[in-house]
């Protein structure tokens, strides 16, 4: 725990939001640190923090990158990757003066991607790196070679899914109808699946036709949320390999659309919106608000 952030009375955060996936921007020069996963939740806690899908710590110090990014979800875990989450830090750069609108590059945990801001900051094109489906690197456990089209069964039924990765990990379940309802009954199921070491993202997928595709999210360490850059990504790439799409995609979420580009070898660009919130203080007297952690 750092102590000079943790006792502060008062930290700045940015807030953003991605098709109504909201993130709270933590710039180090205002937090040394971040002091731990109670911290966390209480910061992203709808009623009695802030309220938010992650926290984003950045810029961060990188050898492999112009900047370095932190990503934590909601319940404290640190995530690998987000897609929205790297439009909104993109913007966040772009506000602060630290980037034009010009090619640069930001290393996660999950890999080293390449951001542009456009149209004054309405518009960000991230190429989030190649899409595995490899059980290995997922990883998926009981299962070798790519993991496509696989049955599962829940709540006793019989589904099928394919497994992915853009540096995290997705499960993605192709249905007929969607509704947020699935989502929140089947996504915790799965996130938690024994089949999934380390957890995952999950997507229920419906194709409209070759060039749209539809889904409802559940995401690992956050629960139903709105829109995913890395989840649209994910599910996109798997309608691909799958040949149920072409290479350009639009992914209809209920937060709103973002559009992909997928080639040959399921290297996906994602272009998006951010918008701007505000300017938020969170203040040490609510850590002892009430919050059972």
């Amino acid at each position: 725990m750092d102590d000079v952030c943790a006792f502060t009375m008062s930290i700045r955060f940015f807030k953003y939001h991605g098709l109504g996936n909201d993130y709270l921007v933590l710039d180090p020069q205002d937090c040394a640190g971040i002091p731990g996963e109670d911290w966390i939740r209480t910061v992203c806690h709808r009623n009695y923090g802030l309220g938010s899908d992650g926290i984003l710590y950045g810029p961060l110090p990188s050898e492999a990158a112009d900047f370095g990014l932190k990503i934590y979800n909601p319940d404290g875990s640190e995530a690998e990757k987000s897609g929205n989450g790297l439009r909104i830090f993109s913007r966040y750069l772009f506000d602060q003066k630290r980037v034009a609108e010009n090619s640069f590059s930001v290393e996660t945990p999950g890999g080293v991607v390449e951001c542009v801001v456009r149209e004054g900051g309405q518009a960000i094109t991230v190429e989030m790196g190649k899409v595995s489906f490899d059980a290995a690197r997922i990883p998926v456990r009981g299962l070798e070679s790519e993991v496509l089209e696989q049955p599962i069964e829940l709540n006793g039924k019989a589904y099928s899914f394919s497994a992915a990765t853009i540096g995290n990990p997705h499960c993605v379940v192709p249905v007929e109808e969607l509704s947020e309802k699935l989502a929140r009954e089947l996504g915790p199921l799965l996130e938690t699946h024994s089949i999934f070491p380390n957890r995952t993202n999950v997507q229920f997928l419906k194709v409209l036709d070759r060039n749209n595709i539809q889904i409802e999210i559940w995401e690992r360490g956050a629960g139903y949320t709105l829109a995913s850059g890395s989840s649209s990504s994910a599910a996109g790439a798997v309608a691909r390999r799958l040949g149920l799409v072409d290479d350009e995609v639009t992914v209809h979420m209920p937060g709103g659309q973002i559009q992909l580009s997928i080639d040959a070898d399921f290297a996906v660009i994602m272009t998006g919106p951010t918008t701007r919130v505000g300017e938020m203080h969170f203040d040490a007297e609510a850590l002892t608000g009430g919050l059972k952690l």
